[in-house]
């Protein structure tokens, strides 16, 4: 009768193995016919999708215009690109950002805003930025480093204005 015992018990465990392989093998093809389907419909409805995603852009855009916030940001001093000897340059500027949230966001990156500024103008000289069109031209600059995302895939920041409050050359 042992003998018997032994023999029974030698197919449930064999059982169980192709049990647990059959099992396995499901839920393989079920992963991969729901990622096949859902990559056919992610294609297949990608462009009507894009269309419905442009709207949305635009909506974030248009935001109601409402009283213009201002964000001062601390006196930069920086030795300008040699030409004439040392010279530098201490400026201070306001930017104008479309809302509070943004003037927030602005705020708690300040630290990279002002380093991406000091990098730019750092790479200046001083006869570049001393007439009133190379001063327009620096705030268009200004205004391209600071819209640029803070992280990497983020949005862009939303500042309509860099206003100089400070500009000395020396």
């Amino acid at each position: 009768m042992k003998a018997d015992a032994k023999a029974e018990a030698a197919p449930v465990g064999g059982g169980s193995k192709k049990k647990l392989i059959i099992i396995m093998a499901g839920v393989l093809v079920l992963a991969l016919a729901g990622g096949g389907g859902a990559w056919f419909m992610l294609k297949s409805g990608g462009e009507e999708h894009a269309e419905e995603a442009k709207p949305v852009k635009k909506a974030k855009k248009n935001k109601p215009a409402g009283p213009p916030v201002y964000v001062p940001v601390d006196q930069f001093t920086v030795n300008l690109q040699p030409e004439n000897g040392e010279q530098y340059l201490q400026l201070a500027i306001t930017l104008q950002a479309s809302s509070l949230e943004e003037s927030e966001v602005i705020k708690t990156n300040m630290p990279k805003l002002r380093s991406r500024i000091l990098l730019l103008l750092s790479s200046k000289h001083a006869s570049e930025i001393n007439t009133p069109e190379g001063k327009q031209q620096l705030s268009k600059d200004i205004l391209e480093a600071v819209n640029q995302p803070f992280e990497n895939g983020g949005d862009n920041q939303e500042v309509s204005e860099v206003l100089f409050t400070a500009f000395i050359i020396q």
